[in-house]
This record gives C-alpha cells, sequence and structure tokens, in this order.
C-alpha cells in the first residue's frame, strides 16, 4: 500500500491518502505564528493501521518546518505530542500551561 499526506491549503487540512484514496485528514486554523489543530478524522475502514499517527506526524513536521508553532486541540494530535516529546518544543509556552501540558 502507498500512502501520501497532502497539505490541502484550500480546506485547511492535511490529508492522507492510501492507494490514492482520501483515508482521512486533519483539520487546522492558521494564525500569524501558530497553527491549530482543531479535528482529525480517519475513515473507519483505515482505523488501527497507523495512518492517525502518520498523518499527525507529517502535519506537525510540515508545520514545523512552515515556522508554524502547535496549538493541539485535536485530542488525536494532542495524544500524539504528548506521547513524543520531541514535539511538545512546538507548543508555544504559553500553550503548554493553558493545556495542561509538560513544560
Amino acid at each position: 500500500m502507498s500512502t501520501e499526506v497532502r497539505n490541502n491549503t484550500t480546506l485547511e487540512r492535511f490529508e492522507i491518502y492510501v492507494d490514492g484514496a482520501i483515508a482521512g485528514y486533519a483539520e487546522y486554523q492558521d494564525t500569524a505564528s501558530e497553527r491549530a489543530f482543531v479535528h482529525t478524522e480517519i475513515d473507519p475502514r483505515h482505523e488501527g493501521q497507523g495512518y492517525g499517527r502518520m498523518l499527525v506526524q507529517a502535519a506537525l513536521n510540515a508545520s514545523r518546518q512552515e515556522g508554524f508553532g502547535i496549538l493541539p486541540m485535536c485530542p488525536m494530535v494532542r495524544h500524539f505530542v504528548e506521547s513524543k516529546p520531541e514535539y511538545i518544543a512546538l507548543v508555544p509556552q504559553w500553550a503548554r500551561s493553558n493545556l495542561g501540558l509538560p513544560q
């Protein structure tokens, strides 16, 4: 199976494709310096296969490369950030305390 993550800037979401068909997405809203991830969804046919993790990781890496801080409002993105300490640094200090994330 081939997978690809694309940033659909028109719909403000990262999309993951499996064998050419969309399998899920992570919606975001940008400010001048932060990208708030507000909702992530994986098609039920693709749940439990690691596509959510791949999608979130690719979205966070792309956001970092674009210079955005991350606001993990979506439970899936928040869980990913909490479980991968190297991504905590993407969350601005003020947001960490507001969201109850490690400092």
